[in-house]
C-alpha cells in the first residue's frame, strides 16, 4: 500500500470556527497554538490560534490528509503563505454572525486565492442572531469568475466539515484531469 499524504488549510475570520473543524475530524490529538484573545474587540472567545493548528484523518486506507488552520487575525498574515506551500487548497470560515461576514469573504479570498486557487468556502454561526440573510452568499458567487462551492456548514458537525474536504479533494482531482 503506498500512502499519498496531502495537506489542506483552514482559513479565515477569527472565531468562525477553524480550530473547531480541525478538531471534529483529526483521527489524532491536535496539535493547537491557542493563547489567551487579547484582541476582544474583533471577537469575544477566551483562546485564539497565534500559530498553527495541525490535525490529521486518514480518507479510506490509503489517503492521509494533514489539516493545517491559520491565526485568523491579520496581524498574523506573515504566517498564512508558509501555512499554504504545498497545499491541496484551501477552506475558508466565515462566521456568518460576523456585522461584515461578506468584506471578511473578500478579504480572505483575495489573499487565499493568490496561494492557491482550489477553494471551498463554509459560513458557520448561522444559528446566531444576525441582520444577514444567507442570500448575500449567493449574491457573491455570482460575482466571481468562476465557481466556489460555497456550503453552510456547522463546524462542530464531523459530516459538515467532512463535505468541505471531500469537495476541495474532487476539485483537485478535476483541475488534475484538465
Amino acid at each position: 500500500m503506498i500512502l499519498q499524504h496531502y495537506k489542506i488549510v483552514f482559513a479565515g475570520s477569527m472565531g468562525a470556527g477553524k480550530s473547531a473543524a480541525i478538531n471534529t475530524i483529526s483521527d489524532i490529538s491536535v496539535l493547537s497554538t491557542e493563547a489567551v484573545n487579547t484582541d476582544t474587540t474583533s471577537h469575544q472567545k477566551v483562546l485564539t490560534t497565534v500559530g498553527i493548528d495541525y490535525g490529521e484523518i486518514t480518507l479510506e486506507e490509503d489517503i492521509k490528509v494533514g489539516l493545517y488552520g491559520t491565526p485568523g487575525q491579520e496581524r498574523f498574515d506573515f504566517i498564512w503563505s508558509a501555512i499554504c506551500k504545498g497545499a491541496l487548497g484551501t477552506i475558508i470560515l466565515i462566521d456568518h454572525s460576523a456585522e461584515h461576514p461578506i468584506q471578511q469573504l473578500n478579504e480572505y479570498f483575495s489573499t487565499f486565492k493568490e496561494m492557491n486557487d482550489n477553494i471551498v468556502i463554509g459560513i458557520t454561526h448561522l444559528d446566531q442572531k444576525t441582520k444577514n440573510t444567507t442570500l448575500i452568499y449567493r449574491e457573491w458567487a455570482e460575482l466571481q469568475s468562476k465557481t466556489y462551492p460555497v456550503f453552510f456548514i456547522d463546524a462542530r458537525i464531523k459530516n459538515d466539515v467532512l463535505l468541505l474536504v471531500e469537495t476541495l479533494i474532487a476539485n483537485a482531482e478535476i483541475q488534475i484531469a484538465h
